[in-house]
């Protein structure tokens, strides 16, 4: 009994130690697992105090490159293109700062409800800018619509659609509207000049776009400049020869005319004969560059540099200057005209009337064209063709204007006698409203053909002397008596001025060849003041309809009109005013 008691004892020790010792591991297990985590945790908080170390303090710099990288971005920066003046600093053309807006096809989603409003907003097809974006879906830039005024920029800056942004351009502004319109020209929407004066001195206009740095945010939008990396170079500012008062003048004059006479278009030109810069130029019908889209390419084109005519009559000072340049003839040297036509070749070539024997200067106030076919057959074909040619005909005018036509003048080699005969009164030569204002100036200023210039001249040219100060004066003065009531041109005086000029009424050419009956082209050419000239101007008038279609009814007034503004404004002295009667008192002894 004892021996069994003992037995039982002992398994109930042996159930108890291994109670214990199953205790025992557990408790080991348990503090080993603790200290696993503890030394886990031990771990990870050394990792994490290393790598926050990494991040804020050793590794900085590369780490803000890549942040950067992912939303930096280079921008170029639009240079400011240069202001066109006039010649007393009057402002013609301006750049005015735009926004235009811009998508990123990549972040902007054609699901994005806002497309609608920026649609309202910019006023186009919400179609049209989900096309503008799938079209180039593989890029990360396309236009929306470019330079939008600051108004609708505000309200697409409030949108914030992602993927949508703006930059800054610049947009021309012409504050003279269609009366600088032909000198002027136009630049595109890159800012970049394609007609006009714009085109011309393009280069100089033009700035260099700089560079900025940018911060742009998740949805495309720029919210910092970092740094600039280059900065922007403006164009220059440029003044022209123009004088904005004259032109505006010159331009409502020559609508008013063209609108009188119901004719299909007009061109006046006013050099400086000194310096050869343009003074106005107008053409007619015109166009607000401003607002071009609605108005036809035809429009755009500067008639007066580009279209060539034939100038008629306006052209036999010139046969007289060659003339007079041989020393054969003189201004009294008599031509007779009687019975007021001849024959040459096949052709006969009349005068209005019967004008019987005149003088060389009579040949020129009545306009003879028997007179001067005369005087043009009695000279060599050679000496005449480069006569004509010195003095600027079947040339440019060398003021580098875009699109300036070459004038035309036949070769001698090719004249037979008709041909040199219908040249002396201006049928068969070709001359721009420029070109025939350029060569104006020759007898305007002693003989010197210059170069013409749209930009403010500071020294006078030298130019090259074609024919002497004595030919070009008496040319002159036989102009003169054109502007009499003898002359063909009464309605070109100024009172107050002596001017010289001549008129010419050509008929047109016919598309099918030959010339029309009832089309003409009324011109008037002219210099003042003729004692000492300053200005020289030409005004042609196309397709007069209303009645009046000569020259001296036409074109004259306009010249005369317009030349009485350009000597006021130029503030340019009468030589032709009334001289008052002395009262001599006679002296008898004493002073009684």
């Amino acid at each position: 009994m004892k021996e069994r008691k003992s037995t039982k004892s002992r398994k109930v020790e042996s159930k108890l130690d291994e109670a214990k010792v199953q205790q025992e591991t557990k408790t080991g297990q348990r503090q080993w697992r603790f200290s696993l985590v503890v030394v886990v945790m031990l771990v990870a908080g050394s990792f994490l105090s290393y790598r926050a170390l990494n991040i804020q303090v050793l590794d900085n710099d590369f780490l803000q490159k890549q942040g950067d990288a992912r939303h930096l971005r280079t921008v170029s920066v639009p240079a400011h293109r240069g202001m066109l003046l006039d010649r007393n600093g009057e402002v013609l053309s301006v750049s005015t700062p735009v926004a235009t807006v811009w998508a990123n096809p990549q972040k902007l989603s054609l699901d994005d409800p806002k497309i609608a409003q920026l649609a309202a907003v910019l006023n186009i097809p919400a179609r049209e800018i989900k096309e503008q974006v799938s079209d180039k879906k593989n890029k990360e830039f396309v236009y929306i619509k470019r330079r939008i005024n600051p108004l609708i920029a505000q309200k697409v800056k409030s949108l914030d659609i992602a993927g949508v942004d703006m930059i800054q351009e610049y947009r021309r502004y012409y504050p003279t509207a269609e009366v600088m319109s032909h000198v002027i020209g136009f630049s595109d929407t890159d800012d970049k000049g394609i007609a006009g004066v714009e085109l011309m001195l393009d280069d100089e206009l033009r700035g260099k776009p700089g560079k900025n740095r940018v911060l742009r945010d998740l949805k495309g939008h720029i919210i910092k400049t970092v740094d600039l990396i280059k900065p922007p170079q403006p164009g220059k500012d440029i003044k022209l020869s123009v004088d904005k008062r004259l032109q505006y003048i010159a331009y409502r004059e020559l609508k008013k005319t063209v609108k009188k006479h119901g004719a299909k278009s007009g061109s006046l030109v006013i050099l400086d004969v000194d310096s050869g810069e343009v003074l106005a130029l107008v053409n007619e019908p015109a166009y607000n560059p401003n607002m071009r889209e609605k108005y036809s390419q035809s429009r755009f084109r500067n008639l007066a540099a580009t279209d060539l005519f034939e100038p008629g009559s306006t052209i036999k000072p010139f046969i007289v200057a060659a003339a007079l340049k041989t020393k054969q003839f003189a201004p009294d040297t008599p031509v007779k005209t009687s019975p007021g036509y001849m024959r040459v070749g096949r052709a006969t070539i009349r005068d209005v009337h019967n004008y019987g024997e005149l003088d060389i200067t009579g040949v020129i106030r009545k306009s003879s064209n028997v007179g001067i076919s005369k005087i043009a057959l009695a000279l060599p074909k050679e000496m005449l063709w480069e006569a004509l040619s010195d003095m600027g005909f079947g040339e440019v005018s060398n003021s580098g204007f875009p699109g300036e036509a070459n004038g035309y003048l036949p070769f001698f080699g090719e004249w037979k006698d008709l041909t040199q005969a219908t040249v002396s009164f201006g049928y068969g030569v070709s001359v721009t409203t420029l070109q025939l204002a350029q060569s104006y100036a020759v007898l305007a200023n002693g003989g010197f053909l210059k170069p013409v210039s749209f930009t403010k001249v500071e020294q006078a040219p030298a130019g090259r002397q074609v024919i002497s100060r004595d030919v070009s004066q008496s040319v002159m003065a036989m102009m003169e008596t054109v502007v009499s009531r003898e002359g063909t041109a009464i309605r070109a005086k100024i009172p107050g001025y002596r001017v010289a000029g001549k008129t010419g009424t050509v008929k047109k050419l016919a598309a099918t060849g030959g010339y029309l009956d009832d089309k003409y082209l009324a011109v008037f050419a002219g210099v003042a003041p003729a004692s000492h000239p300053r200005f020289a101007a030409v005004v042609m008038i196309d397709d007069p309809s209303n009645g009046d279609y000569y020259g001296g009814k036409v074109a004259a007034p306009l010249f005369a009109s317009v030349m009485t503004e350009a000597l006021r404004i130029m503030n340019v002295a009468p030589d032709d005013l009334p001289q008052p009667e002395l009262q001599i008192a006679s002296l008898h002894g004493g002073g009684q």
